[in-house]
């Protein structure tokens, strides 16, 4: 009875129960969970049936499927998932058959299981899914199998320390065992061990699950708001996001799952502020460079002399990429930004002049810009004579927008070190690209920027939003506002960004479609839900957060209602299925970038926190929608934390606690004048704001005013954003078109 007693102390979450979300029989949603090293677990809530991701169901180890799913006796009866009530928690599923409860759980940096099972009288029973499981033994009471793929054990004891049996492949238990364990090692001694070690600390390995969600939500990511589910989206975006930053191979970010369980170059750089650096989990992110940066291709007789890897997989790695080391460096700076940490430049700046040594020597050309092959940007997808669907050399506008940037943190980087000969050839260079890209990228005729240069230095104007990255290149600001305008309304549907317009006669409305292979829609009319952060984004700094936070609560819904439970996809269709009303969600279940973004424009632009430590300052820009009535947060920063209190009422509050730091703050309040205040450890700054007036009140730690400003409207910020609400006017979603308006899909009707 004893043990029977320490087994139904399960742990408890407030935080994490209050998040509870439900996945009727119609929803049949997906519910995914790592162990945050190199194994997750993927099944649906009532029926493994998904198009794309049936494959995966199961326990799936470091590329390799393990098991594919399992079944469930109770009482030598088999359960019937279709028939069960599912409730999804952040840190395990619960199946309920009647009277019957079954559990699943993960446990952290361990290859072991629980699947609960409580209700029963007299027996339970599990079996194991998988046309290539193998029976091996039954030894010391755990039952040992072949897994399907990598030559890994499979070890299934009863939770309890009961006796197991197995017939036809099932075992079983008597039923006060409440469940299996089942573990996975690389031999059967190192399995059994597992599980032996699992049923001696069960309960400790759940709090320290527990725990380790709930401390993350309450100091990392910590939020709430009475406004319409806000702070629960961003609480489920933030652990799934979680569950994807991983020990697999060293500190690193899963690009996706199920089938990127590996650390992209590419992806992991776009992931990587709204995945650790808004979150504050600066050691993560700090592992994270220092390990790809040892996989940098330091071979100088190399053309990829520089670059780091695109694939760091584990039997791979692949250098075959442009925009990842661009993003290396660029996060680099990030990430000193937000933690203060200038001892890793001189660490790393080997790297950061390799990367850009590299490139000046094999890729630069004489205007400056940064030459690639064809499939070396993020549209990399090649038929089976590696022909490119979506050709982009040899300049396309977002790499030489990298590229820029990449120079320019550079430049930074070389300052500090006292390198002043590579500070001034690289700005030198940096100024000759931004010159050229004004004058090559533009013409007349089009109000937005061509795509690339082809290998003949011709423009070439297909509407893809790869601009909305470049726009920084561009002075011209009343230009940039009608960039982002026609890309919004040609690319931007209420489900996402579309990687081609669909005026061009290669669009393909869906990603999935018995028509055509889906790699070729994957970047000539699929949704890319990552691209949405740097829509939204530019509409923010346009003025027009309302509109972006259309985008945004239509993102924070999907996640809470549609696909893998609390995450998002890779991709979408671009139209939705005939008789729907609402985009097909394809690609990756759960998508690194896609989760990343959204956070990312959550703190960056709609709570407006944006540090430099590097120079001791912080830009507070709140761009609050209406809708949101309220929000408290907390943001970490170098070495201290930041407390963010908003309301609204008759007038816009809001208040920040500098805890454990010292900086200057950049108020940045549109359409008042840009203010910079001086705070020191445990002041508070006051912003109040009306329709007419900014009032700015710093108090030291005592509540004791010590300074006050108050600005007017500044009549020049005015004006500017009067100009740009006139280019914004009416502005709307992209809507589809009828399917015969397509020239691509009336010929495949017609064959």
């Amino acid at each position: 009875m004893a043990n029977r007693s320490t087994r139904n102390a399960e742990p408890e979450s407030k935080i994490l129960d209050e998040m509870k979300i439900v996945s009727l029989n119609e929803d049949n949603r997906g519910i995914s969970f790592t162990n945050k090293e190199a194994a997750y677990y993927y099944t649906q809530s009532h029926r493994n049936n998904h198009v794309e991701h049936a494959y995966f169901e199961g326990l799936n180890i470091s590329k390799s499927r393990i098991f594919s799913g399992y079944t469930l006796f109770a009482d030598h009866l088999e359960l019937d998932n279709q028939e069960g009530e599912v409730f999804v928690y952040p840190y395990k599923m619960l199946r309920r058959h009647g009277s019957l409860a079954e559990e699943l759980w993960m446990f952290d940096y361990k290859n072991v299981l629980e699947i609960r099972l409580t209700g029963a009288h007299n027996t339970i029973g599990i079996e194991l899914k998988g046309e290539r499981i193998r029976f091996l033994s039954l030894h010391e009471e755990i039952v040992f199998f072949k897994s399907i793929e990598g030559g890994w054990v499979i070890a299934v004891g009863a939770a309890g320390n009961q006796p197991a049996a197995v017939e036809h492949g099932i075992v079983y238990t008597d039923a006060k065992a409440e469940g299996f364990y089942i573990a996975v090692g690389k031999n059967a001694a190192e399995a059994a061990d597992l599980i032996q070690n699992t049923r001696r600390n069960i309960i400790l390995l759940k709090n320290e699950r527990i725990k380790r969600m709930e401390n993350f939500l309450l100091e990392n990511a910590y939020i709430t708001s009475s406004s319409d589910s806000l702070a629960l989206s961003l609480n489920w975006l933030n652990i799934t996001m979680d569950q994807l930053v991983t020990r697999q191979q060293g500190d690193g970010i899963y690009a996706g799952l199920p089938w990127f369980n590996e650390y992209w170059g590419r992806d992991q750089f776009i992931a990587l502020p709204g995945a650790v650096l808004v979150t504050g989990q600066f050691e993560t992110a700090k592992h994270i460079l220092l390990s790809f940066a040892k996989f940098q291709n330091t071979d100088n007789t190399s053309k990829y002399f520089g670059r780091v890897p695109n694939i760091l997989a584990l039997e791979n790695v692949d250098y075959h990429t442009t925009d990842g080391t661009p993003r290396f460096i660029i996060q680099l700076q990030e990430y000193v930004k937000y933690s203060g940490d200038t001892a890793i430049i001189a660490e790393l700046y080997p790297a950061v002049q390799n990367s850009i040594e590299g490139s000046i020597k094999h890729w630069v050309d004489d205007k400056g810009y940064l030459i690639h092959d064809d499939n070396e940007t993020w549209m990399d997808a090649r038929d089976a004579n590696l022909k490119s669907y979506s050709p982009r050399d040899s300049r396309a506008n977002d790499i030489q927008a990298l590229w820029h940037n990449q120079l320019r943190a550079g430049v930074y980087f070389a300052e500090y070190m006292n390198d002043t000969d590579s500070a001034q050839k690289w700005s030198r260079i940096a100024d000759k690209l931004q010159r050229n890209f004004e004058k090559d990228f533009r013409d007349r005729t089009h109000p937005y920027l061509a795509d690339r240069l082809n290998a003949e230095d011709e423009p070439e104007f297909s509407l893809r939003p790869n601009q909305l990255f470049a726009l920084d290149m561009i002075e011209d600001d009343h230009f940039k506002c009608k960039v982002i305008c026609k890309a919004w309304e040609e690319l931007v549907y209420p489900w996402g960004v579309a990687s081609l317009d669909r005026n061009h006669p290669f669009f393909h409305p869906f990603h999935l479609t018995s028509h055509y292979h889906k790699d070729e829609a994957y970047h000539n009319g699929a949704v890319w839900i990552w691209l949405n952060g740097i829509a939204m984004q530019r509409m923010i700094e346009s003025g027009q957060e309302e509109t972006a936070y259309k985008l945004f609560k239509n993102m924070n819904w999907q996640a809470l209602n549609l696909g893998v439970v609390g995450g998002l996809s890779e991709n979408m269709d671009a139209y939705p299925q005939e008789g729907r009303n609402w985009a097909k969600l394809t690609g990756a279940y759960l998508q690194a970038w896609s989760n990343a973004e959204q956070l990312r424009v959550w703190y960056q632009y709609f709570l407006g926190i944006r540090p430099n430590m590097i120079n001791r300052t912080l830009s507070i820009a709140p761009r609050i929608p209406m809708e949101i009535k309220d929000v408290q947060s907390r943001v970490k920063v170098g070495n201290g934390t930041i407390t963010v209190t908003y309301k609204a009422a008759a007038e816009e509050t809001y208040l920040y606690g500098f805890n454990g730091i010292e900086l200057t703050a950049i108020i940045d309040i549109s359409p008042f004048e840009v203010l910079q205040v001086e705070v020191e450890p445990d002041f508070e700054l006051k912003v109040t704001r009306t329709e007419l007036a900014l009032t700015v009140t710093l108090l030291d730690s005592a509540g004791t005013t010590i300074k006050e400003i108050t600005e007017s409207r500044l009549p020049l910020r005015v004006e500017r954003q009067l100009a740009n609400n006139q280019v914004f006017k009416n502005v709307k979603f992209a809507e589809p078109r009828g399917l015969e308006n397509h020239l691509l899909i009336a010929q495949m009707n017609d064959k």
